[in-house]
Formats: C-alpha cells, sequence, structure tokens
C-alpha cells in the first residue's frame, strides 16, 4: 500500500508540474491535477466492465490459442 501511495503523490505531482510548465497557471494546474486523476477512475471503471464482455472475452481467448510462431514472425519492412 506504501508503494501505491507513494506512486499516487507522484503522479500528482508529475501532473501538477507538467501541466504548469505548459500553461503557467496555477489555477489550471490545480485543476488537471486533480480532475485527470477523477476522469480516470470513472473510464478504468468501465474500461473493466468492458473487458469483461463476452465478445471482448471470446476475442482475448482466440488471441492466446494462436501459434507462438505466428506471432514472432518478423514485421515486413516499410515501403519507402
Amino acid at each position: 500500500m506504501a508503494k501505491t501511495a507513494t506512486f499516487g503523490v507522484l503522479h500528482l505531482g508529475t501532473s501538477f508540474g507538467v501541466t504548469f510548465a505548459l500553461t503557467g497557471n496555477v489555477a489550471v494546474a490545480g485543476a488537471v491535477t486533480f480532475i485527470e486523476p477523477l476522469v480516470n477512475t470513472v473510464m478504468h471503471h468501465f474500461f473493466d466492465k468492458y473487458w469483461e464482455h463476452p465478445r471482448l472475452r471470446a476475442l482475448r481467448q482466440a488471441m492466446s490459442r494462436r501459434s507462438p510462431a505466428a506471432s514472432a514472425a518478423p514485421a515486413a519492412p516499410l515501403s519507402a
């Protein structure tokens, strides 16, 4: 739990610092610092709900059954 709390504080500090550096506005930086994690938390709730959707579960299962050789194949070079 201490690691999670420490990361949370680090995230808030980073968010404030980056936003303040970009805007130069303490009020905007403060708002973004607290609004972004709230929006992210709500988004994560819906992501978790969708993650358990039967179609997505079937897709994950189908992908996990793919042969390792197919996923290890080198990518084709990009054409210029």
